[in-house]
């Protein structure tokens, strides 16, 4: 059974009104959308988006006349609201793996039991890990390795790859874990070798991080003042795409339109689009004992103003390492 991660905190950091409208831009298995739907009264709404079909299935079983789902890539949220000019009164986005996904062998996603090297999102679109290892240069799987993983074996990871291919197909994660075993020389207490670049390897096939920055300028554009924006995040590098951005957001007129040492009164300055709300949030103790998958979350808030939202201001592209 998948648990939400810090669900009561980005519950309360949305600060739900009745009858506003919100998007719960990873659905998973609904553990989130389902808490939004208990606060919200007979006029509130709720769209959700998923790219994995099994949470389309998931989807399915809420029957609630309040409540729609768009079996897509969260990036696509600015199209779905724009398409009937809709802008929202919160949005939430939990970025990462559901459970559901890392302990079934099927998807490949865990290196903790056998199964097929997949680790896709949406299993219809574009290649496995399998398929991507086979063909890549040994260059790019370090460079995805070290960027991605933050693994500082991966020029020795991307070298066994190679070399094992070069006998057999790499088709399960069983033998991929084994290899990156058998590569990495030291680890630290209590973690497998092979996690870093499973994780790195997820990233890339799925485009992970590429998604969030896309998403995050169209998260903005199609909040209504007042409306907040919550996103969780799991590892360095896409909580430090989430805060850089908002930060960005948030001093965002302010340096740029302004000559410096000009004499001006705080409500004749410019204001920011958005506003950031509280510091980052963490799972408590007891909720990590309960749940050891949310020790890594960080939950970022932040408020969006009147003050017109200029994307273009704000610089969130990818490192070009990333479309490799």
């Amino acid at each position: 059974m998948h648990r939400p991660v810090l669900l009561q905190e980005s519950i309360a950091a949305l600060a739900l009104r009745a009858d506003g409208l919100y998007v719960d831009g990873t659905f998973g298995r609904g553990g989130h959308s389902r808490a939004i739907l208990e606060r919200l009264g007979p006029s509130g709404r709720l769209i959700a988006l998923d790219r994995d079909p099994e949470a389309e299935a998931a989807a399915r079983s809420l029957a609630d006349s309040r409540f729609r789902f768009f079996r897509a890539k969260f990036s696509s949220v600015g199209d779905i609201l724009r398409k009937d000019n809709l802008r929202a009164d919160g949005m939430l986005f939990d970025l990462g793996v559901s459970s559901p996904q890392l302990d079934d062998p099927a998807r490949g996603f865990s290196f903790r039991a056998d199964g097929p090297l997949d680790m896709r999102m949406d299993p219809s679109a574009g290649p496995s890990v399998a398929d991507w290892l086979a063909t890549a240069e040994q260059q790019q799987i370090t460079e995805v390795i070290r960027s991605h993983g933050e693994e500082r074996f991966a020029k020795q990871i991307a070298a066994a790859i190679v070399a094992a291919r070069g006998r057999e197909p790499l088709r399960r994660t069983k033998q991929l874990a084994d290899l990156v075993g058998q590569a990495v020389r030291t680890r630290e207490p209590g973690q497998d070798p092979a996690t870093r670049t499973f994780q790195a390897l997820r990233i890339h096939v799925n485009r992970e991080l590429e998604e969030v920055s896309l998403m995050l300028p169209q998260a903005l554009e199609r909040l209504a003042p007042g409306g907040r924006l919550a996103v969780i995040g799991f590892h360095s590098l896409e909580d430090r795409l989430v805060k850089r951005f908002l930060q960005g957001a948030a001093r965002q007129g302010l340096h740029d339109e302004v000559p410096r040492r000009l004499p001006l009164r705080a409500s004749e300055m410019p204001q920011p689009s958005v506003k950031l709300i509280g510091r980052a949030v963490r799972a408590s103790a007891e909720e990590t004992r309960a749940n050891p998958r949310a020790r890594s979350a960080t939950l970022r808030v932040a408020e969006r103003t009147a003050a017109p939202y200029e994307p273009k201001n704000i610089r969130i592209e990818p490192d070009a390492r990333w479309r490799n």
